[in-house]
């Protein structure tokens, strides 16, 4: 995994300032690169090699599908549109599940060398240090970021609507362009919350369980157990986690 992860941040870093085909997938602005293709391909090249029999899904090529209870979930480059923008806020994401269970992940963004690591049972890390949740206890103290989807969902209670909720009072709400990344400064207390509406299952596999890991919780918005398949999530520092729930569901005022 390790070896994958530093593969693809490899490719990410040759095609960095300079000049690289850029495509649109469904939606505005929703890009992919030429080097989302290249680092995709680093890594299921080394995925290949040492467990051919694995399955795959992978955000650019899609799912492999085999008979193994192992499947590696991949985004080459969480942050595309940073990445394509020259901003140093994209990473590598990998998790690994066996069994329906994330039990391995990494995420490493080599802008700022920054490697996260969670497995099962044993913690995360960042560069091999571990990392542990904030302790702040309340959500309007809290520093939070979010991230809107590239299609739009036309539903009560949307994105704009609940990032009001908490920018109104005052609460600092960063939107950085990377779920990995939010998932993985939650984790290691730079913020206290990530919400966000639509996330596909390689943008979360891996931060989910670095959140988790380092402390934290980790649900949908309706406060069940959280699974990278279905799309909302909230991930806290477990403090301020049923009050976040509440205030995103409308059913709390901050205060």
């Amino acid at each position: 995994m390790i070896a994958a992860a530093r593969a693809g941040a490899a490719e990410i870093l040759r095609y960095c300032n300079r000049d690289f085909a850029i495509h649109n997938k469904e939606g505005i602005n929703n890009l992919v690169t030429e080097a989302d293709f290249a680092a995709e391909k680093a890594i299921l090249g080394i995925i290949k090699e040492k467990f051919p029999a694995h399955q795959i899904l992978a955000e650019e090529s899609g799912e492999m599908i085999q008979d193994s209870t192992y499947k590696w979930i991949i985004d080459p480059i969480d942050g595309t549109v940073n990445f394509a923008h020259g901003i140093p806020l994209n990473c590598v994401s990998i998790g690994i599940e066996n069994k329906g269970e994330i039990i391995l992940a990494a995420v490493f963004n080599p802008h700022l060398n920054e490697f996260f690591m969670a497995e099962k049972g044993k913690g995360a890390t960042l560069n091999s240090r571990p990392i542990h949740v904030s302790e702040e206890k309340k959500a309007i103290h809290a520093c939070l970021v979010t991230g809107f989807p590239y299609i739009y969902i036309n539903e009560p209670n949307g994105p704009l609507e609940m990032f009001e909720r908490f920018v109104r009072k005052g609460v600092p709400v960063r939107r950085l362009g990377s779920a990995a990344i939010d998932l993985c400064w939650v984790a290691a207390g730079k913020l206290d919350g990530f919400f966000e509406h639509k996330l596909e299952p390689w943008d979360s596999a891996a931060g989910s369980l670095i959140v988790q890991e380092a402390g934290g919780k980790i649900t949908d918005f309706k406060g069940e157990n959280f699974s990278i398949y279905q799309h909302k999530v909230l991930a806290t520092n477990g403090h301020i986690h049923d009050e976040m729930l509440g205030i995103i569901n409308g059913q709390k005022d901050l205060q």
